[in-house]
């Protein structure tokens, strides 16, 4: 085991490193992975542990079930960081590792972060994780199936870990307050209701946090005159200073929450979308970002039942460009409200989508020489433009309520072989409504 974990000569671990649980019965949450008859804990009980990736946000527990796995199956811990460690130090864990193997004890290789390593390193420890030199637990907190090796991921049983909930982040807070060997209890601290509620709240499930704001705050308070350190919300809002965000603009995050705004904006929820927006603008989320996801969903799911929407969408963009932040949130803020209460339409992707797959999967016939350009005499000898109709010289061509010409009138614009093709289909929401009786006409009056 890593003693730097607890402490040094240099003084005292933390406060989150002192209270980190040494078995199972102490562990708070994630009762769906190491909860009774769990196959996980199962597992640590029977001594049989594979190698595993634990993924979860941050201060949900990895690295302390990964120093418990290794506590209660008896073998030897090592742990690597994967933002500082290289090969070089992989393979002396190994030889390490192969040395205990031969004298009868069993390693297990904590990798923090693991997602950090690169190919070449998550391929160096690969053998060693499939002849059983080593146990390996990585941590991560990005989605295992982008960040992993395919061949490492299928040697080893991927964990999710989830944030804690303010119950479970409390009940570590009040044991740190009472633990008078690793914890606060051997000072006298109030911790006033309303300070412990805005300090489980802004912890946001992360339990090191809670832990680390904790401390601050004790160390910050101000000396006591009854022997009792009073630690206040206005002291918890101090040590905190902002709530912990878990949010990762390269992560999974980052495309899980643009995918509710997206999603709540297309369900025409105002509340929801903006909520989204706010969550993003608050991470730190590049604006122009959001404006250009803005832009391609007010002609995705807006579309033609108000085509008003694609001018709103680009207007933001533009104006975000121009004021940039932290005032652009205004036009994104006007831009997801308009999108959100506006009529929805998706004819515009299905329409392309029909014409594309026709495309992709008939012949691509050559186009028909009535709507050939004629630049040349020759051109127009071979027939190149002969017997076009000019479209403007008719208001027939163009109205949308009136009759239209007889069909052996009605030019043909496709190739022969998908001259019957339709592929707009408009909806009735909106301004698109009154495309429904006019393209119905068109197309029975269409040439066959």
């Amino acid at each position: 085991m890593d003693p730097s974990l607890f402490g040094s000569a240099a003084g005292p671990a933390p406060l989150a490193a002192r209270m980190r649980p040494r078995s199972l019965d102490e562990f708070v949450g994630q009762e769906q992975i190491v909860g009774e008859g769990r196959a996980l804990r199962r597992a640590i009980e029977n001594d049989t542990v594979p190698s595993l990736i634990l993924w979860g946000p941050p201060g949900t527990g990895k690295t302390t079930l990964a120093e418990i796995i290794a506590n209660m199956t008896g073998a030897h811990f090592s742990s690597l960081s994967a933002v500082s460690a290289g090969v070089a130090d992989l393979r002396r864990v190994v030889a390490e590792a192969q040395h205990r193997r031969a004298l009868g004890k069993r390693t297990v290789l904590f990798v923090d972060e693991i997602h950090r390593f690169n190919k070449a390193q998550q391929d160096a420890v690969l053998p060693y994780v499939e002849d059983g030199t080593i146990t390996l637990i990585g941590a991560t907190t990005e989605n295992p199936s982008f960040e992993v090796i395919s061949a490492l991921l299928s040697r080893s049983r991927v964990f999710v870990l989830k944030a804690l909930t303010d119950e479970q982040v409390g009940a570590i807070v009040d044991r740190a307050l009472i633990d008078k060997e690793n914890g606060l209890g051997a000072q006298s601290v109030n911790l006033e209701p309303n300070a412990r509620a805005a300090l489980v709240s802004l912890s946001n499930g992360d339990a090191r946090v809670a832990l680390s704001t904790l401390e601050f705050a004790v160390n910050a308070a101000p000396a006591p005159e009854n022997g009792t350190l009073t630690i206040s919300a206005q002291l918890i809002a101090d040590a905190m200073q902002r709530r912990s965000i878990s949010y990762d603009k390269g992560g999974e995050n980052h495309y899980d929450v643009i995918s509710a705004f997206i999603k709540s904006i297309r369900g025409s929820d105002p509340d929801a979308a903006v909520y989204w927006l706010a969550r993003m603008l608050d991470a730190g989320e590049d604006a122009l970002f959001i404006a250009r996801r803005l832009v391609i969903l007010a002609s995705e799911d807006v579309g033609l039942a108000d085509s008003r929407g694609l001018s709103v969408a680009m207007a933001a963009q533009q104006a975000v460009h121009f004021v940039g932040m932290p005032e652009g949130f205004y036009p994104l803020a006007h831009c997801t409200l308009y999108l959100a209460t506006a009529p929805k339409s998706n004819s515009v992707g299905r329409a392309y989508s029909a014409a594309l797959a026709d495309v992709e999967g008939t012949r691509n016939d050559p186009v028909p020489l009535h709507l050939r350009n004629a630049p040349t005499g020759l051109m127009r000898e071979l027939g190149y433009g002969k017997e076009y109709e000019y479209a403007h010289a008719s208001e027939e061509y163009q109205s949308q309520s009136g009759d239209l010409p007889p069909a052996e009138r009605l030019q043909s614009y496709l190739p022969e072989n998908i001259a019957s093709r339709s592929y707009f289909n408009p909806g009735t929401q909106g301004e698109e409504s009154r495309f429904v009786d006019w393209i119905k006409k068109r197309r029975k009056s269409k040439p066959k």
